[in-house]
């Protein structure tokens, strides 16, 4: 017979120091009851995502105690995780796209066949965990081709396959359309019913009160307060998580439109596989105009972004930047016209991880004469503009010369967004999901730069899988499906965000015409 414990899991006086000193938890309680979905909840920079590395192994504690099924526990890896019953799901899929569905769940513990890899029993294996947990995928699909919903089934059925008793779920709808979110919260439940334990992680509160039964809430380092869910508001997690109510609407006053910023015209692009991702995309956006993009993931929004910025090179069609085009040229001779970027993927092209904030803050400009002093930098004037950025856009760090690694997502997130709203001269911004993965605060403080740049006479170009966002910040928004614009809204006061999410997954598409208003 089982021994009787109160929590399936339970996390004691965790505390985790990192090299350079940052204290990341301080002495964290944090426990789950089995079968609960438990929501855990915080400011970027909380110590969330650290608490998390630690239960999953990625991260050895300095103090404290895992208790696993009543008994303590070691977590010295991921795979030691596994092996107790723990799974996670990342925010960033681990997923190789080349690979079919059964090659993707079967990683790491491939069935063989006389000595080599027995695909047909990876099909089978699939196919049974999908119709055990009534959570369907087609098992000889290649990752690529499927829809971002149906690459985190693939991620859930993964842990699944492994037995996994808790499972730890970082930001899992942050790239969902409505319908999605919705299909994953009744696959949760059943999970939930069948005995799982899940450990849900967001920054949209209106979804931890919809699905969690209790929650944490951490606010610097600390477990400030573990409730029931309904027992609370979402000002009440609001107050929890930062001190005070982050739950607040935008102030934002109707656009002034001038003249055309950013013209792109007839635009395609086929990826590395050969599949065309674009088809004759063309849309303009206005000086004191935010024009949003909205879409599931892989229909196109980031390599629009990335050849606006000059990070991609055009195949077939035309950008022009005040009349002007940006075609042939360079990063930096377009930054020079005037466009900023912010990149879905901060890590990659938004920030330097190794380098200081301060580098990372004059990274686009050092080589302006401001910032010379003779042959070389001035650090007297970067020092001084960077504490203003970083005092401007609230950056909780240890100081300008703090590497950027050493920060928070939410922070660097927040260092990419003051480098690129203070560039001058500033005509256009294109903004890739800007606030994607960090706390109501920071998205807060971003979205009203945003609105303030829009106000300023800058075109703002706005992609982000996040639907309130989008309808909250946006004048006027088109919806991209399987690579073309499928609607374009010039207000947004009637659209709901149930019939936003039809047009992005194809269900409804307006007519040419209608369509071909936002060229004009």
């Amino acid at each position: 017979m089982e021994q009787e414990y109160e929590y399936v899991l339970s996390m004691q006086n965790i505390t985790k120091i990192y090299k350079d000193g940052f204290v990341a938890n301080k002495n964290i309680d944090f426990s789950v009851r089995k079968g609960d979905i438990h929501g855990l909840v915080g400011e970027n920079g909380a110590g969330k995502s650290t608490l998390m590395k630690v239960l999953f192994g990625q991260e050895p504690p300095e103090t404290g105690k895992i208790f696993f099924k009543g008994q303590e526990v070691s977590i010295g890896s991921p795979l030691a995780a596994l092996k107790l019953g723990i799974g996670m799901v990342h925010q960033h899929f681990m997923l190789v796209p080349s690979l079919t569905v059964a090659e993707n769940m079967v990683f790491g513990m491939e069935p063989t066949k006389g000595g080599i890899f027995n695909y047909k029993e990876a099909v089978r294996l699939t196919e049974e965990v999908a119709r055990k947990y009534g959570l369907p995928i087609d098992p000889n699909m290649k990752i690529r081709d499927l829809y971002v919903g149906q690459k985190q089934r693939v991620e859930i059925l993964k842990m699944l396959l492994r037995n996994v008793e808790v499972l730890i779920l970082d930001e899992p709808t942050a790239v969902l359309t409505p319908q999605e979110t919705e299909e994953l919260f009744v696959q949760l439940v059943k999970l939930k019913e069948q005995g799982y334990t899940i450990i849900f992680i967001s920054h949209k509160l209106n979804e931890i009160k919809q699905i969690c039964d209790r929650l944490t809430v951490l606010r610097d380092g600390c477990s400030i307060q573990t409730v029931d869910v309904d027992s609370v508001t979402e000002q009440d997690i609001s107050q929890m998580m930062v001190g005070r109510n982050a739950v607040n609407s935008i102030v934002k006053t109707p656009p002034k439109p001038g003249n055309v910023k950013l013209r792109v015209e007839r635009l395609n692009y086929f990826n590395s596989f050969g599949k065309q991702v674009l088809k004759n995309v063309s849309f303009r956006v206005r000086s004191g105009e935010i024009l949003g993009v909205a879409g599931i993931e892989g229909n196109g929004q980031r390599e629009i972004s990335e050849m606006i910025s000059g990070i991609d090179s055009i195949q077939s069609g035309e950008i022009l930047v005040n009349g002007d085009s940006v075609k042939g040229k360079s990063v930096r001779e377009i930054r020079e016209m005037g466009v900023a970027h912010i990149s879905e993927d901060r890590m990659t092209y938004g920030a330097a991880a190794e380098a200081s904030i301060e580098q990372n803050l004059i990274s686009d400009r050092f080589y302006k004469k401001e910032y010379q002093h003779g042959q070389i930098l001035n650090k007297k004037v970067i020092q001084s503009r960077a504490k203003e950025l970083i005092q401007s856009f609230t950056i909780k760090c240890d100081g300008g010369e703090a590497p950027v690694k050493t920060l928070s997502g939410g922070n660097i997130q927040k260092v990419v967004a003051a480098r690129e709203f203070s560039q001058a001269p500033h005509h256009v911004m294109v903004a890739n999901q800007p606030t994607r993965g960090i706390d109501v605060g920071a998205s807060e403080l971003i979205r009203e730069k945003l609105i303030a740049l829009r106000d300023a006479g800058s075109a703002v170009l706005l992609i982000s899988a996040d639907m309130g966002e989008l309808r909250e910040v946006s004048d006027s928004l088109i919806v991209l499906c399987n690579g073309r614009i499928v609607a374009y809204f010039e207000t947004l006061d009637q659209l709901s965000e149930n019939e936003l999410g039809e047009y992005m997954l194809g269900l409804k598409e307006q007519t040419p015409e209608e369509i071909a208003r936002c060229c004009k």
